[in-house]
Formats: structure tokens, C-alpha cells, sequence
């Protein structure tokens, strides 16, 4: 159950619930950096264990990457690159070169857990999770969090 958006753009489930839903935007761009919203989530939680961020899409997937240096454009050249937006798919439905969304979840995965110590999230420096989607068929879309508390 969803109560509605906190502060820091985070639905979070019922109280004692160890879940949440982001609504991401997408219109405009297919990178989007949603750490501070993940680390958010695991703020309000506090505790030692797992993350689990997981993308309910067949279009879309959750990376690592540096942010803020020009490397979310990179991303979405790369994936351009990669995976021409044209009629070449045998998936075609919707906005042209629409096939190709539908392949990247094989390389971007759609899920992916992050340690979190005492509710700070353990990540790398220049670590920043991105959602990413070359779908332009639909921009607005979600991002299921979930805490699995440490067996210690």
C-alpha cells in the first residue's frame, strides 16, 4: 500500500512496511538519476542490510555510473549507437524503433541490490543509480524499493 509521496519523492508503504515506489519522469531524457531518492528511502528505513531497487518495465533498467559530467548523454548516445532507433526490429509497435526498448533490459538490468549500512547506502564516490529508458512511448514510470534487513 502507497501513502503518498514524502519530502523526498519517495511512496512508502504502510507503516513498518520495508517498501516503497519512485514515479519517475522521463520525458525529455533516457538517463535519469534517482540516487537521492533511493538513499532517501534507505534513510527512512535506518538499518543495515539490502536495497533492493527493481524496474516493473520490460523496457527499462537500473546502472551505476558517474552523473553529473556528461556521461548520462554518453549513456543514451552509447544506447543509440547500440541500438539504432529504427524500423530494423521485429518488434514494432508504437514509436518508431520502439524493438530496440524492449532488447535493453537484456544488457541494463532491471534490478539491482545496494548494501546499506545503518541507513546510508554504500556506494562509491562517483557511484550514482541512474534509471534508464529509451522508450518514448511513456513517460512516467516506476521504481519498486525494497529493504531486506541484515540476519546480524
Amino acid at each position: 500500500m502507497v501513502r503518498g509521496d514524502d519530502k523526498r519523492g519517495v511512496a512508502i508503504g504502510a507503516a513498518g512496511s520495508n517498501s516503497a515506489q519512485l514515479l519517475i519522469d522521463t520525458s525529455g531524457t533516457k538517463v535519469v538519476d534517482i540516487t537521492d531518492r533511493v538513499k532517501g528511502f534507505a534513510r527512512t528505513i535506518g538499518q543495515t542490510g539490502l536495497v533492493n531497487v527493481f524496474v516493473p518495465h520490460s523496457t527499462a533498467g537500473i546502472a551505476l555510473m558517474e552523473t553529473g559530467s556528461g556521461s548520462e548523454a554518453d549513456l543514451g548516445e552509447a544506447l543509440e549507437r547500440l541500438f539504432p532507433s529504427d524500423e530494423r526490429y521485429v518488434h514494432q509497435h508504437g514509436a518508431k524503433g520502439h524493438g530496440r526498448s524492449h532488447i535493453v533490459p537484456a544488457f541494463i538490468s532491471p534490478s539491482m541490490s545496494i548494501p546499506s549500512e545503518h541507513g546510508n547506502l554504500a556506494l562509491g564516490t562517483w557511484q550514482s543509480i541512474v534509471f534508464v529508458d529509451p522508450n518514448e512511448d511513456n513517460d512516467e514510470r516506476r521504481v519498486i524499493l525494497n529493504f531486506y534487513p541484515s540476519g546480524a
